[in-house]
């Protein structure tokens, strides 16, 4: 396999983090997003959606989403199980992801992509310009606020966002929280006291520096 990958930005970092709790290492070429280069025509080749990361499979194929990468990788190397061990985990943490792409990333990304002023015209990821709507970067941001409180409210008393162990849920949760608190400068909010410590806990595992 090939990874095209860029280091920060948050997307090719939850596969990076998924292949290193897997225990994988693959190929990576790196792609220059900050000088535009997945906009060129040469990468475009590669992935006419304009977005990183690609994964890259043994007979060619491409994929371009995040899930499908993880889930594929999770078929070829099923140990650890980050996607669950039985239909109940599986179903939860599948339910957890969807809920932290469109109300977590997606949040943040409303907020940083509207606002940030070196993406002025490029609002929305891919191929298109797109204009920044300075309201909807305040609509992210309290979003991304009410992620972080549901997130908090999921962890009590428990250590990982769905069940025992850690898994797919907690990696799209770390980078999330990771690209709001960085990359968005939008602070967690007084008191969340399980989200504090769910994230100290799971920064701390090897993979999260991959």
């Amino acid at each position: 396999m090939k990874l095209y990958d860029c280091v920060g930005p948050p997307s090719p970092r939850r596969v990076r983090i998924f292949l290193a709790e897997k225990g994988l290492e693959v190929e990576k070429v790196m792609v220059n997003m900050r000088e535009g280069e997945q906009l060129k025509d040469d990468f475009k080749k590669i992935n006419p959606h304009c977005t990183v990361p690609v994964l890259e499979l043994d007979d060619g194929t491409r994929i371009s989403s995040i899930d499908a990468m993880n889930r594929y990788i999770e078929e070829i190397c099923p140990e650890p199980p980050l996607f669950g061990s039985n239909p109940s985990e599986r179903a939860q943490i599948n339910d957890w992801c969807h809920y932290i792409n469109v109300n977590g990333f997606m949040a943040v990304a409303e907020a940083l992509r509207n606002s940030a002023p070196r993406l002025a015209g490029r609002a929305i990821t891919g191929p298109r310009d797109v204009e920044q709507i300075p309201a909807l970067a305040e609509r992210g941001r309290q979003r991304v606020v009410y992620f972080f409180e549901d997130l908090n409210e999921q962890l009590a008393g428990h250590d990982f966002v769905v069940g025992d162990s850690y898994s797919a849920a907690d990696v799209g949760a770390l980078v999330v929280v990771d690209f709001a608190t960085g990359m968005a400068k939008i602070e967690m909010p007084d008191g969340l006291d399980n989200l504090k410590r769910w994230h100290a806990a799971v920064s701390s595992r090897p993979s999260a520096s991959a």
